[in-house]
């Protein structure tokens, strides 16, 4: 469609942005990260020049990682591909990599500069501003629900799942504890003050008032949910005017926040503080897990030995195509990426002995 739409350089740039289903053939699927059918945000662009191509391709990237990072709660690692793990078709590919619970990396988003080789395919021209005829330079980008897969299996614990408050369907959820009939009314009325004041505020709540289980099964129901902040309301908080907050990340008694003011503007900003700290402390604890499983490696027996431990390689790269292969056959590692923020140099290669530009980080991934 782009060789029909494009006709001159005043129709660029073309910016096209969709959400669709896929549908490919897997031998062994799983779930959310690699399924018969999954369904995608996917953008195609074409440029003019191959510095805005590039521009675009980086800029989205970006885009990906922010959203990661600050949404997600997952601290990905920004880099570039090799030749061989690239896009067929790509000039380059950007990856953001994701270290999972079980320290597998898990490539959750690409871009990729594909240059003018779509372009020269499918004959997609355009006459420039000196009346010369040029091909375009295409980028594409994408991001799959294999995202809602690297939220569970970077965060969750044995309990279930841990949500960042950020992408939570429910972010609070309020569990009355009525034992008697008369204390029903003024507890339902003290929880319902709280309900308006929450969603007042923009906060995703929920209330919980299933009388048919009890206390205990509703809170790990909701622990299982992976609802970041659980609010506990029984007759004597009402009369205290004090209630209980309990966050999902840190279980027991250490994770819960007695004698909460049920004031609606005190209490709205003590749930909004408590989300925050929340979504912060899931990304650094994401993150110190993954710096403590990165092995920086000086050789390739360096490099087998961290791999059978589980762990990401970080070393100096200048192998070929036939050693990065070597090392997928051997170890089950591929080159996730050369990432953007490299460590100070100078860098020998780990394979070949022979100085490298960069470092590369090899690990198994899905």
């Amino acid at each position: 469609m782009f060789a029909q739409w494009v006709q001159s350089y005043r129709d660029l740039p073309l910016l096209l942005n969709q959400w669709a289903n896929v549908h490919r053939w897997e031998m062994r699927t799983r779930p959310f990260v690699r399924t018969l059918e999954f369904l995608w945000q996917e953008g195609h662009t074409a440029h003019a020049t191959p510095e805005e191509a590039e521009a675009e391709a980086m800029k989205m990237l970006q885009v990906y990682k922010e959203f990661a990072v600050t949404q997600a709660a997952i601290p990905v690692i920004p880099g570039r591909k090799s030749r061989i793990e690239s896009f067929a078709g790509a000039n380059i590919t950007y990856t953001i990599e994701a270290m999972m619970g079980d320290r597998k990396a898990l490539q959750a988003g690409t871009s990729h500069n594909l240059g003018t080789n779509f372009a020269k395919a499918f004959n997609t021209q355009f006459v420039d501003e000196q009346q010369q005829l040029q091909y375009v330079h295409q980028t594409s980008w994408g991001m799959s629900t294999r995202m809602v897969g690297g939220i569970i299996m970077t965060h969750g614990d044995d309990q279930g799942l841990r949500l960042p408050p950020n992408v939570a369907p429910t972010q609070v959820v309020i569990v009355p504890i009525v034992k008697k009939d008369t204390d029903r009314a003024s507890v339902n009325e003290a929880v319902d003050k709280l309900h308006v004041a929450l969603k007042e505020a923009g906060i995703r709540v929920k209330i919980d008032g299933n009388d048919l289980k009890t206390p205990g099964w509703r809170y790990n129901y909701w622990e299982l949910k992976g609802v970041p902040v659980r609010v506990e309301v029984g007759p004597r908080d009402v009369e205290q005017g004090a209630c209980v907050l309990a966050r999902r990340d840190v279980p027991g008694k250490e994770g819960k926040q007695m004698g909460v003011s049920m004031e609606p503007s005190a209490f709205v900003a003590t749930v909004k503080d408590l989300l925050q700290d929340v979504q912060e402390s899931l990304l650094a604890a994401a993150t110190a897990f993954r710096d403590e499983n990165i092995v920086d490696v000086t050789s390739y027996d360096e490099l087998k030995a961290a791999v059978a431990e589980g762990k990401w390689a970080r070393g100096g790269w200048a192998g070929s195509d036939d050693q990065e292969k070597q090392i997928k056959e051997e170890t089950q590692a591929t080159l996730r990426c050369f990432p953007f923020e490299q460590p100070a140099g100078p860098h020998t290669c780990f394979m070949t002995g022979q100085p490298a530009a960069e470092v590369a980080i090899f690990a198994k991934s899905y």
